[in-house]
């Protein structure tokens, strides 16, 4: 029978001491014989240079051990806010997770974000208050800090001795300790009805191994968070914490005889250049020279596989349910693509948008090719990041999340390519929404239509969010079905720039005109091009058309803008309003308490970066801001255009010239 895996994910903000911690379990489990030192470079799961470098976590990696009768696959995941995404992915794939917080600088903006996240897809959490050894270490102040601003449903599984010294240790609760039960039942009664009327009408109470069980049952729905202290430095509380993923994180259940269904959450290259993917199991078994089916039609042939085992990836024929895998020959595959059979219920992932660009400047003009050949592999690993190439002004562009991603490209750029490059000024992403609807056909045979093809199409605005939707007012046999391929396939490739360079989202696209003209051929010839329609006719009119519908639609530019939440000391307010109005955010509450005081409210993308370079100034250094993206809203003032990448449609002789 195969043994129980808990897929396990290590979060918290930047310096919080994640990778510090996940170094003490990989230790604690007799995996590694020293613990390595962020400062120093010689952690197991940072693994760049970069992130030697620098100190911080950049791409997630993977490490096993094992507790009891448990594998633990544990994932080290990114702390920057500039590297979110890859947070998220990881998320997808796990069972569990453990939240780490500073003891000292408590909840930051980054923990309420991941937060948040795991709470939406439900992961289940404990919390790991980290640091209990600095000076300036809290106990009851961190337990109100977690209880206000992450959640108040907190179970503190102990108490802390000689806090804020190096001699500071945990001590877990055990069932002798009559407060520590009293407090355990009453958090667990307010969810539980059989608990409550157990601790309401039994004569004896509720047995300490009944309210233990029960920890782990509403901790594995999320409607609980133990909350272990400890230092991963010294070791303090790992132990207590090691038991309690063990017995309150739930393992998954192997299926290994279901349908083979997984996902991938990496994509990395080998040194060879091979793209290898990492995988989650859900179900089934992917054996090495399997077929395997990938994203919406890739199928390729497994060539070989490795599988997460304690200390290190070995190399196995198969991977099984519940187990993480890095698979070889699937050339395509790209991150969070299913694999085998997708799962029906799978959680759905709210990625927020990169709002930010900037162009990519090779200092060396002769590495032109060689710098388009590494950001693509850049973008394949992450697809949240896009490249755009401009060959008229030899230009490349790339999305960003924040100026510390534009380092880390830069670095890695120099370091695993050897392409030293320079940035531009960084600049913000906008879209284009419709303002109304619109329609323009071109028929075959009339001018000014040079194409042998008849193409009409209406757009009209669909909901925020919904993406482009595509209908067919024409029957299905009025053409090929290639064609109407071909026209769609344009379609969504025009729709990137739209009328002043933005992509247009959010439409509904009608297909209401359509017609073409059969093969023909001179005499006893062969087939005529001149004579018959191509897919060629198709996506050489369709942006024509599609572009003077957009122009009689209209569109409207919208800017991307973010929620804030800043917490500052009260008596800073005078100082930090003005500045607000000024970079154009409007606060929308502000609550003051004692001395301290909270506002929340909007800023434009553009104008973040500025915010968090002058908070420290603004508020003494103690100010804390957390911005998040949500929404769009149209430009005010002068409207932002974005230069074409192509023949540009709205200049009909000049496309006409050009195609």
């Amino acid at each position: 029978m195969s043994r129980p895996t808990l897929n396990l994910g290590i979060l918290a903000h930047v310096d919080a001491g994640k990778t510090t911690l996940t170094e003490r379990l990989l230790y604690a489990a007799g995996v590694i014989d020293d613990v390595g030192s962020v400062d120093d470079g010689t952690t197991q799961t940072d693994s760049l240079a970069l992130e030697r470098q620098r100190g911080i976590t950049i791409k997630s990696a993977v490490v096993s051990f094992e507790i009891d009768d448990v594998t633990v696959n544990l994932i080290d995941t990114p702390g920057h806010p500039d590297f979110i995404a890859e947070v998220e992915r990881a998320l997808s794939v796990l069972d569990g997770a453990v939240l780490v917080i500073s003891a000292v600088e408590g909840v930051q903006p980054q923990t309420r974000i991941l937060m948040r996240a795991l709470q939406r897809l439900r992961v289940p959490t404990l919390i790991f208050v980290n640091k209990i050894d600095r000076s300036g270490a809290g106990y009851e102040r961190m337990l109100r800090t977690i209880s206000e601003q992450l959640t108040p449903a907190i179970v503190p599984m102990g108490s802390v001795r000689e806090l804020g010294t190096r001699a500071a240790d945990f001590t877990a609760a055990s069932g002798a300790d009559a407060a520590f039960t009293a407090k355990l039942a009453e958090v667990l009664a307010e969810r539980s009805d059989s608990i409550l009327a157990q601790y309401i009408h039994g004569k004896r109470g509720v047995s300490y191994r009944r309210l233990r069980d029960e920890l782990a049952a509403q901790t594995s729905r999320m409607l609980v968070h133990p909350v272990f202290f400890g230092s991963a430095l010294t070791g303090a509380g790992a132990d207590s914490l090691m038991s309690g993923i063990a017995e309150l994180l739930p393992a998954a259940s192997p299926d290994i005889d279901g349908p083979a269904s997984g996902r991938v959450f990496k994509i990395e290259r080998g040194a060879a250049g091979e793209k290898i993917a990492y995988v989650r199991m859900f179900s089934g078994t992917v054996r090495t020279r399997d077929r395997l089916r990938f994203g919406r039609s890739g199928e390729r042939k497994v060539t070989a596989i490795s599988v997460f085992a304690p200390g290190s990836a070995v190399r196995r024929q198969a991977v099984s349910a519940g187990e993480i895998g890095k698979l070889w020959g699937l050339a395509e595959v790209q991150v969070s693509d299913a694999v085998g059979t997708p799962r029906k219920h799978a959680a759905q992932h709210q990625f927020a948008p990169s709002t930010l660009e900037t162009v990519v400047v090779p200092r060396n003009p002769h590495d032109n090719g060689a710098l388009r050949v590494a950001l693509a592999q850049l973008a394949e690993q992450d697809p949240l990041i896009s490249v755009r190439q401009d060959d008229s002004r030899q230009e490349i562009s790339v999305s960003l999340y924040g100026e510390v991603q534009k380092e880390v490209i830069g670095a890695t750029l120099e370091t695993d390519f050897g392409v030293d490059v320079s940035f531009r000024k960084t600049t913000t992403i906008c879209i284009e929404r419709l303002i109304g609807a619109g329609a323009a056909v071109e028929r075959l045979r009339e001018e000014p239509n040079p194409f042998l093809a008849t193409v009409g199409l209406r757009i009209e605005p669909a909901a925020v969010g919904s993406g482009v939707e595509f209908q067919r007012e024409v029957e299905l046999g009025s053409m090929p079905l290639a064609f109407f391929r071909a026209v769609q396939d344009t379609v969504r490739e025009t729709l990137r720039q739209g009328v002043y360079g933005w992509e247009v989202t959010d439409c509904i696209v009608a297909i209401t005109h359509s017609g073409y003209l059969g093969k023909h051929s001179i005499g006893h010839q062969r087939f005529s091009k001149s004579m018959s329609s191509t897919g060629e006719d198709y996506r050489k009119l369709t942006p024509l058309v599609l572009m003077s519908a957009l122009q009689h639609a209209r569109t409207v530019v919208c800017e991307p803008i973010h929620s804030f939440r800043l917490d500052t000391p009260a008596d800073t307010l005078g100082a930090l309003l003005p500045a607000l109005t000024r970079l154009h955010a409007v606060p929308h509450t502000q609550v003051t308490k004692n001395a301290s005081a909270t506002l929340n409210g909007d800023i434009p993308a553009a104008r973040v970066h500025e915010l968090r370079q002058r908070l420290p100034t603004l508020t003494r250094g103690e100010g804390v801001v957390e911005c998040t993206f949500d929404r769009y809203e149209p430009v005010s003032g002068t409207i932002p255009t974005r230069p074409r990448l192509d023949c540009n449609p709205l200049d009909r002789v000049e496309y006409l010239r050009r195609v």
